[in-house]
């Protein structure tokens, strides 16, 4: 399916079979073409390979691929099914692996993988290996264990690489890869090999009605607004990356998240709420070019209705530029004519003039322009089948989302009035009396009722039968089928349900709904004579799903609804390996709408951050020793001393005493931190086992509970932190709660202007004054970053005897074994005891002291009371719990 590499291509994968290093190649450049190479080459018993950073689809699509291919020795999957026992045989039988990142830690400080048997390790999406702090410690067990090994790594966001400071150095230090090769499509070879057998295009610049630009000009506006005020409010946020340019691409709020996310709890609401009201605005500007007249009128009509949205609206409701959009919006759908009747009933009563005006609305119902271009492309595609003397082209249709290729199917079968009308009547018409009143005039207008139209008949064209069967099969899953389940399962793959009021209550605006989790088998058959498939960019659980169509169907005509550069990309490769078939790619996008502007500022910063790339390239300095592969590098290097470090010259002259290597015990779970990778550089052995309590054992008293802030405030409201901090100062002497904030936030739970001067059961700080009086021997640390655990941690194992990995892993909730007084008290009565009015953590164990059982409590006069807890309230409030007789009314049976 795949095809033979490209000139380039070759040319890409010989520069990194040759030298290890990472490969950045433009979006939608093929990288996946490459590393599949790269996994023929290694899928056989005589080399080990790891392949990190992969998805389960993935997993299955290159696995799919090598089996088309003849491949016998295909990659297997490594995840927790496999028995930890069985791993070791997996490993040895050679191959190319995925393996979760968390097992493959595992293994590698337990020795039970054989590391020097590794051919290499062949890393995916490799711009997050910063972020993600598995795959880099991963790759430094690795590079400590195995010297001649390789690396290699793979990216297409060029992008990414564009922010913070020396990001593409500081990751190929992570990768401990020298090499740099950048593959832009500007690229000399490139430009080439793909300009050879261009595609042939037609861009079809659609103009936007003059409701529409109207429409765009206003939301335009408002966001100018919103973002003058956001500035006025914030000074300090960069003002260059807040433009209004930048607002349309969808990294901006990946850029103001960066921005804010670090004070976000000290912002006022008004800021908050114009970030807010920016999301909701993109989302309306995408519905304006995305969707039809009838949805987008429905979202902007359920903003304002929306209570929750109108009352947390920061005023941009009330501009004339929203005004104008609400205007030209229901222009575009419905208009109320002038009618002179109004002007001869004008002196009759009130009554009979507001029912005259329930039915004065004419349906309008404006086409969207792309419609109308998609249906003369259409035309234009069947004429030529016709006097063509070969077998008539396939068609590809590729809209943005599964929404919009629902609307495409039902415009291309029923046409737009069908479409438009069942749509009016389903949102619009089902909210408003006068809609609906319209409504059924305009129908009877018409003489006969849209909605009894019989559906056409046919046949999915050259369809096999299979597809056909899995497109029936398909779990209906657009924006409409949240409310209207019963409806038939054509109407289901319809646009627009009255649930987008819904929606953008529960999401405040956000974009997810236009994010929805779809099938792999995401397509729709038309009925149409040349087989016509209709397929959606985004939003595909499969991301291969649309490789595999285009393969499958293999169209003459493909027909871009919406714009994506990678797709673009990927029909470029697909001519260039197919040079004798012919391709007509027809390119339809809103000319001078923030569509186009969109897609170019796309292209403008991917090409801006090669361009930045390749200055860092020239000017980088690598060290000779970055791969590793000496023990020169001081990466791998473990418990380095500071320079300044003095030596006892007393004990034996200064020499240097061999030590016994320190240990910790850490918790499985705990390897999703950067903390186990950070401890591990330090020189500490890391023990990976399954704690039930706690999640770091220090020494052999010392147990240490780790929790981010927000992990902090989740288990401070749920009440497990309680529970958790009860087991640990029943088993362990030195029972410590770590908090960990994020190096990128204040060092603060909580604002200065927040703190509470009384207690209170919701706030944070009175919760835990609360748990530390009740457990006197829990300590706190607060650190501010991972680094700062490290050394500590450091600092507290000094000195003390080392913990043991198997009574760390025997305590659990239910064992008997106490760590401090175990031979004395029984944990039960104990806590039961503590429960008893009078009696706490302080006097408890007087009480103990002085009487054997709870029976010999009760034999206690009050004043022995008194003298053993030294307070006399107390002492009576424990008598009278003890003696006094409870009223406690019989429950009375109520009869059946």
């Amino acid at each position: 399916m795949a095809g033979p590499l490209l000139e380039y291509e070759t040319e890409m994968f010989l520069g990194l079979f040759g030298c290890d290093g990472l490969l950045v190649a433009a979006e939608g450049m093929g990288i996946d073409r490459i590393l599949l190479q790269f996994m023929r080459v290694y899928s056989e018993e005589g080399s080990l390979v790891l392949l990190l950073n992969t998805t389960i689809p993935e997993q299955e699509y290159f696995t799919e691929q090598l089996r088309i291919e003849g491949v016998t020795h295909l990659p297997r999957t490594v995840t927790s099914d496999v028995q930890s026992t069985e791993r070791y045989d997996v490993y040895t039988q050679g191959g190319v692996l995925f393996v979760t990142s968390r097992i493959l830690v595992v293994d590698f400080l337990t020795d039970r993988i054989p590391a020097h048997l590794v051919s290499g390790i062949l890393v995916y999406r490799a711009h997050k290996i910063i972020e993600s702090c598995q795959e880099s410690f991963i790759l430094r067990l690795f590079r400590q264990k195995n010297k001649t090994g390789f690396i290699k790594a793979f990216t297409d966001k060029a992008t990414s690489f564009s922010s913070g400071f020396c990001k593409v150095e500081r990751v190929m230090r992570n990768l401990f890869v020298k090499k740099l090769y950048l593959w832009p499509r500007f690229q000399a070879s490139v430009n080439t090999a793909l300009d050879r057998h261009k595609p042939e295009v037609v861009e079809l610049h659609v103009s936007l009605t003059p409701a529409m630009r109207a429409i765009q000009s206003s939301i335009l506006d408002i966001m100018g607004a919103c973002l003058k005020e956001l500035k006025r409010y914030n000074p300090t946020l960069e003002a260059e990356d807040l433009s209004l340019e930048n607002t349309l691409g969808g990294a901006f709020e990946k850029t103001i998240r960066h921005y804010l996310d670090p004070l976000w709890h000290q912002l006022g609401a008004k800021t908050k709420a114009l970030v807010q009201d920016l999301k909701v605005l993109r989302v309306l500007l995408v519905y304006l070019t995305q969707y039809d007249c009838v949805t987008f009128l429905n979202l902007l009509e359920s903003l304002r209705c929306s209570q929750k949205s109108f009352g947390y609206n920061s005023g941009w409701l009330f501009l004339d530029s929203s005004t104008s959009m609400f205007v030209n919006a229901r222009s575009r759908v419905y208009r109320i004519p002038d009618s002179k009747k109004k002007l001869k009933v004008g002196v009759e009563p009130v009554k009979q003039q507001t029912s005259a005006t329930d039915v004065k609305r004419e349906l309008v119902l404006e086409k969207s322009p792309k419609w109308e271009a998609l249906t003369e492309v259409l035309q234009e595609i069947e004429k030529e089948n016709k006097s063509s003397e070969h077998e008539p082209g396939r068609v590809l249709i590729c809209a943005s989302d599964d929404r919009t290729c629902a609307q495409i199917h039902q415009y291309i079968n029923r046409g737009s009035d069908w479409l438009l009308n069942r749509l009016y009547a389903r949102t619009v018409a089902k909210r408003d009396a006068a809609a609906g009143a319209a409504l059924e005039l305009d129908s009877h207008r018409q003489g006969k009722g849209w909605a009894k139209k019989p559906p056409e008949k046919g046949a999915k064209g050259k369809k096999p039968a299979q597809k056909a069967a899995r497109s029936k099969s398909r779990p209906s899953l657009t924006l409409t089928q949240m409310m209207v389940k019963e409806e038939m399962n054509e109407a289901e793959a319809l646009g627009s349900s009255g649930d987008e009021d819904g929606l953008m209550e529960d999401d405040d605006g956000e974009e997810e709904p236009l994010k929805l989790d779809l099938s792999s088998d995401a397509y729709y058959g038309v009925v149409k004579e040349p087989l016509t498939v209709i397929h959606p960019l985004k939003g595909c659980t499969d991301p291969y799903s649309l490789t595999r169509v285009l393969h499958e169907v293999e169209p003459s005509f493909v027909v871009l609804y919406d714009n994506e550069i990678s797709f673009v990309r990927q029909l470029e490769i697909y001519k260039a390996s197919r040079p004798g078939k012919t391709l007509r790619v027809y390119f339809l996008i809103y000319g001078g709408s923030t569509e186009e502007q969109r897609y170019l500022t796309m292209l403008s910063k991917e090409k801006k951050a090669f361009e930045h790339l390749i200055r860092e390239k020239a000017t980088m300095v690598v060290p000779e020793e970055r791969e590793g592969r000496e023990d020169t590098n001081l990466d791998l290097a473990r418990s380095l001393e500071p320079a300044n470090a003095t030596t006892n010259t007393r004990k034996a002259g200064g020499q240097e005493q061999p030590k016994e290597p320190s240990r910790v015990i850490v918790d499985m779970r705990e390897f999703r931190s950067k903390l186990p990778s950070l401890l591990h550089r330090r020189g500490l052995d890391i023990e990976p086992v399954t704690l039930e309590v706690g999640d770091y054992i220090l020494t052999s008293d010392t147990c240490v509970e780790r929790k981010s802030v927000s992990d902090l405030i989740g288990s401070l409201q749920s009440g497990r932190l309680y529970t958790q901090c009860l087991s640990m100062t029943r088993y362990y002497r030195r029972p410590v709660l770590l908090i960990e904030f994020d190096p990128a936030k204040p060092f603060s739970l909580v604002a200065r202007s927040a703190f509470h001067h009384e207690i209170s059961s919701n706030d944070i700080t009175s919760k835990l004054t609360l748990l530390t009086l009740h457990f006197p021997r829990l300590r706190i640390l607060w650190c501010p970053s991972p680094h700062t655990t490290a050394e500590l941690f450091q600092v507290l194992k000094q000195g003390r005897p080392e913990p043991d990995a198997a009574a760390a892993q025997a305590i659990t909730a239910e064992s008997d074994t106490v760590a401090e007084s175990a031979d004395r008290y029984n944990p039960g009565p104990y806590d039961f005891l503590l429960k008893m009015p009078g009696v706490n953590v302080k006097n408890c164990r007087a009480l103990v002291k002085s009487a054997d059982s709870v029976a010999d409590l009760t034999k206690l006069s009050q004043d022995k009371l008194a003298e053993i807890l030294g307070n006399a309230t107390n002492a009576k409030l424990l008598y009278d719990f003890l003696h006094n007789a409870a009223d406690v009314a019989a429950p009375v049976q109520k009869g059946k």
